[in-house]
């Protein structure tokens, strides 16, 4: 378990992967020197990782989809490690049963969406079946989650960027490889970032402007979750009716403990992921917050068992 002070600064590390130690400072109401005591442990042993993803709706060409496998239990780990391989894998949790497992993809491409159905997974030995669901709609205040450790002001200070995107630019001859780099360490700075990639700092610093700008790149830290207190986490799926899907999904994804929420195609029409400290707390937010919402006709909870990959990033093995 973190103390106090380190979720704090991996809270602000969180919301902002490339904010000065200056600037958590200031937000936290600490000195820099703690600041820079307390977190540059974390991040050189990894406990923080901060990494970037695209954003697949200012991608047209990626496709995002939600899967559900059921395999045989003495299997699930070789086939969640397997899945996680894939660099197109965003996210893979073993569910509760202990014979299934979640995972986002985006996926190059319908031909990829095909290709995975109808090849990969069929030829995947102890694979018994599996449910695909195209991600709809992903309600970007789920991304705003801090475990609860930052208030809205701090949050907002530490997101400059407006919510709604620039127009996206003409795509630069250094993005893809920015983009790599960035998913690696997103916290490596713009001059180390010119070196790796053969150009200028000032090329560098524009370019990740204009991505940051314009939506097509979503920064993230992943970190261990338990270590921040959370020691329950599971996979709602709502079913909403059609006039009342986005208001119920946006007004989910505000709740701070919810770290994601999309509209999906499928029986049900909205995945959502809870982060809560105990099953007290998943019991207190089901009854009260997904309980208090209207129009919900049906709910499935699946807790999440363990993660094997996280915004995009392998697990280390327990």
């Amino acid at each position: 378990m973190l103390d106090a002070i380190d979720r704090r600064i991996a809270a602000v590390l969180m919301a902002a992967p490339r904010a000065s130690w200056r600037t958590v400072a200031e937000v936290l109401g600490v000195s820099e020197r703690t600041v820079v005591r307390r977190a540059a442990p974390l991040l050189h042993s990894g406990v923080l990782r901060p990494t970037a993803v695209r954003n697949p709706a200012r991608h047209p060409g990626l496709v995002p989809i939600a899967l559900r496998i059921r395999c045989r239990p003495s299997r699930i780990k070789a086939i969640a490690a397997g899945l996680a391989r894939r660099p197109d894998t965003v996210w893979v949790d073993v569910l509760g049963g202990g014979n299934e497992i979640s995972s986002v993809l985006f996926l190059e491409g319908p031909q990829a969406r095909t290709a995975l159905l109808l090849r990969d997974l069929p030829a995947t030995a102890d694979v018994l079946s599996w449910d695909a669901h195209d991600l709809m709609k992903v309600h970007p205040a789920g991304f705003s989650w801090s475990a609860g450790l930052l208030t809205e002001d701090q949050y907002a200070a530490l997101t400059p960027v407006p919510p709604e995107p620039a127009p996206a630019p003409e795509p630069g001859p250094l993005d893809a490889r920015l983009i790599d780099q960035l998913t690696a360490d997103a916290r490596a700075g713009c001059t180390e970032l010119a070196a790796r990639l053969g150009s200028s700092a000032t090329t560098v610093r524009r370019r990740l402007d204009l991505l940051l700008g314009a939506h097509l790149l979503r920064l993230a830290t992943e970190v261990d979750l338990r270590l921040l207190g959370v020691g329950s986490e599971a996979l709602l799926w709502i079913t909403t009716g059609p006039g009342s899907l986005d208001g119920t999904g946006q007004r989910l994804s505000r709740h701070p403990q919810v770290r994601f929420a999309a509209a999906t195609t499928g029986a049900a029409n909205l995945l959502v992921a809870v982060a809560a400290e105990d099953l007290g707390g998943l019991y207190d937010f089901l009854t009260g917050t997904v309980g208090a919402l209207d129009d919900v006709r049906a709910l499935e909870v699946t807790p999440i068992l363990s993660s094997v990959k996280r915004t995009g990033l392998l697990r280390p093995a327990d």
